[in-house]
């Protein structure tokens, strides 16, 4: 690999290392000529969320949507290390993706005030903005192609729990997710937000079998993921589904634990 390559790849890595660690220890369990790949398609969805709710964000929604498209461009003529590194690791596996088109409509939705209709709507939208991520994913990790859909639920999954976890920080930016509710009536939000954990547990459930017939060498870092994330709903739970008024975020330990548990599974 030349050096200015090997340097895209390394500002891909860096740059998941200090916005979700989380995700990067995952990435860290997966076997190593997987792991440039994964940074890098983490860098590519992650800058195109910086262009939406980064502290530097174009001013305004016309703004915002122009420096979508500019950053989509960017898949068909790559200048940015971040897409440079994404479009090689792109051919070096075959990835498709010309998925992300579908990411970056549902980014564009999010450019203004965002309020959804129904739970149809939502999945629409987190299969755009996180399913294609988790069919990509499929792709890179060796899923047999009868379960890559189930790798699109599962990202379905963790896009859905950071919508429960975040409704407060969500709303201050003038966006509901969580279908025709009013996030006035305390009662309503808890009851929405229950059907979501519900929706979220049973995408969780849909990958199972997925998981289990990825290829054993990827498994560890997927489990890792589902775990941490399942934390996440077991705390939402815990406090009553009280997330306007209660943190929601797992412990350190309640993760250090589900992350033990994971890596303890056998498929």
């Amino acid at each position: 690999m030349e050096p200015a390559l090997r340097a895209s790849y390394e500002t891909c890595r860096r740059m998941q290392r200090r916005h979700d660690p989380t995700y990067y220890w995952a990435t860290r369990r997966l076997p190593g000529p997987l792991r440039p790949a994964t940074h890098a398609l983490y860098g590519y969805v992650r800058i195109a969320d910086e262009l939406v709710d980064g502290p530097h964000r174009p001013p305004d929604p016309p703004a915002r949507r122009a420096a979508l498209d500019a950053w989509e461009a960017e898949l068909a003529a790559p200048r940015h290390p971040v897409a440079v590194a994404l479009v090689d690791a792109g051919e070096r596996h075959d990835l498709p993706l010309e998925e992300l088109h579908a990411y970056m409509a549902s980014m564009r939705l999010d450019c203004d005030r965002v309020r959804m209709a129904s739970w149809d709507e939502l999945d629409a939208y987190a299969d755009g903005s996180a399913g294609t991520v988790g069919r990509i994913m499929a792709v890179l990790l060796g899923v047999p192609e009868r379960h890559r859909a189930d790798f699109g639920h599962l990202g379905q999954a963790f896009q859905l729990t950071n919508f429960l976890r975040d409704v407060r920080e969500d709303a201050a930016l003038d966006r509901v997710y969580l279908p025709e509710t009013c996030l006035d009536d305390p009662d309503a939000v808890r009851h929405a937000v229950a059907g979501g954990v519900a929706r979220a547990r049973a995408h969780f459930r849909s990958g199972e079998r997925a998981i289990a017939e990825a290829p054993a060498s990827v498994q560890p870092g997927i489990r890792v993921a589902c775990a941490v994330y399942g934390r996440v709903l077991d705390r939402i739970e815990a406090v009553g589904f009280d997330v306007l008024g209660r943190r929601t975020s797992a412990s350190p330990l309640a993760v250090a634990g589900a992350v033990a548990r994971a890596l303890a599974v056998r498929a």
